[in-house]
């Protein structure tokens, strides 16, 4: 289906729902694979979750299932389950993201799949992987991101535990399920031998909060709790400014004391001269660049920043992105003819000299490769 791309010539076989596996094998569809879906006879249930042109091509389902086939069958048939056989037999990707009773239950769990196809890179996504004891317990991002932590965290900063803007445990999942499936497939080219491959939700944003959060907790005896401190001081938001917000990092030596001289602030001392110094009293550095910051519009703040080289942005909204001029420059939007009107897709976000990646087609009408797909196995009526 697609000749270009790191991952063309491979054949990927997709039984994920909702967000998490989808977006994975929406960038393997983007760089190059042939990424075949097959969805039980009432569609993904992301079909219907958001906005769209027509019923069951709603905006989320859109994006994360572009450039795919869309297969329907019934697995709870016997006809379903030997087309999907038939489907692993020529494939190298099998992903799926049912919990480990329903998909074994289908007589789809890696053993019966290996069978088939022992070369097999098989992926499950799950919300709790099998060997604890909640590996029965269904998962959406609102629980994962309580369990990991992420509630907790906002409440420092905020007073009340507030889950972020963004359904970010199935966004960073899917992407763990994407480099732990390509990782197995470097792998097989390497050796030759399929495998199993599990990720799980819960897992992977334990390990996700823990990057700068395990902090003083890793030690034994614990230096300290688990929290990286920075993160959660109550004055770490987008500054105000005499006509605005900005959001500015003014972080190490060399920023600090290019600050320090170009705005000359009252509040200035040596009790935050170095990094060292100011980790140790971050709320009270925070609260004192809020007062500058007010005294200026955020065009003078960006400006100067600029000059001296800091990092400093204005405050987007997501509407704003799709106008925003680097964006465009480096072409991360592609425009995409479907039968339903042109869609501006958020492409590709990695660059390849030998092989780029890129959106390769709209979304699939639900079942819209059935037929052809199934005559491509021989099975066709």
């Amino acid at each position: 289906m697609a000749e270009n791309g790191p991952l063309a010539g491979i054949r990927v076989v997709d039984l994920t729902a909702m967000v998490m596996g989808p977006y994975c094998t929406q960038i393997m569809a983007d760089m190059g694979a042939e990424v075949i879906k097959v969805e039980p006879p009432e569609g993904d249930n992301t079909r219907f979750i958001s906005v769209g042109p027509v019923p069951g091509m709603s905006g989320v389902f859109v994006n994360v299932n572009r450039g795919k086939r869309s297969v329907v069958l019934d697995l709870r048939s016997d006809e379903g389950r030997a087309a999907v056989r038939a489907l692993v037999g020529r494939a190298d990707v099998f992903i799926h993201s049912m919990r480990a009773k329903a998909i074994t239950k289908l007589g789809l769990g890696y053993d019966d799949v290996a069978a088939v196809n022992p070369s097999i890179v098989y992926t499950n996504c799950y919300g709790y992987g099998r060997r604890g004891p909640e590996r029965d317990r269904p998962a959406y991002d609102d629980t994962i991101q309580a369990e990991c932590g992420i509630p907790a965290v906002q409440q420092q900063l905020t007073g009340e535990p507030d889950y972020v803007g963004t359904i970010m445990a199935d966004k960073v999942a899917g992407l763990t399920a994407l480099y732990a499936t390509t990782m197995a497939l470097f792998h097989r080219q390497r050796t030759g031998e399929g495998q199993e491959v599990e990720v799980a939700m819960f897992e992977t944003m334990a390990s996700f909060m823990l990057v700068e959060h395990a902090n003083g907790a890793m030690f034994d005896p614990p230096l300290g709790p688990a929290v990286y401190p920075r993160t959660v001081a109550p004055n770490r938001r987008p500054y105000r400014t005499k006509d605005g917000y900005i959001a500015v990092l003014i972080y190490n030596d060399k920023h600090w004391n290019a600050f320090i001289d170009a705005v000359q602030p009252p509040w200035s001392s040596d009790l935050y001269s170095t990094l060292e110094a100011r980790a140790h009293r971050i709320d009270t550095v925070y609260g004192l660049v809020a007062e500058t910051l007010a005294e200026r519009t955020t065009a003078d703040w960006l400006d100067l920043f600029r000059e001296l080289e800091i990092p400093a942005a204005p405050l987007n909204t997501p509407d704003a992105l799709f106008d925003d001029p680097h964006l465009n420059a480096v072409g991360l939007f592609e425009t995409v003819d479907t039968p339903h009107g042109p869609v501006r897709f958020p492409g590709v976000p990695t660059w390849f000299s030998r092989t780029p990646g890129k959106v390769r087609g709209p979304a699939p009408e639900l079942g819209a490769d059935t037929a052809a797909v199934l005559d491509e196995l021989g099975l066709g009526g």
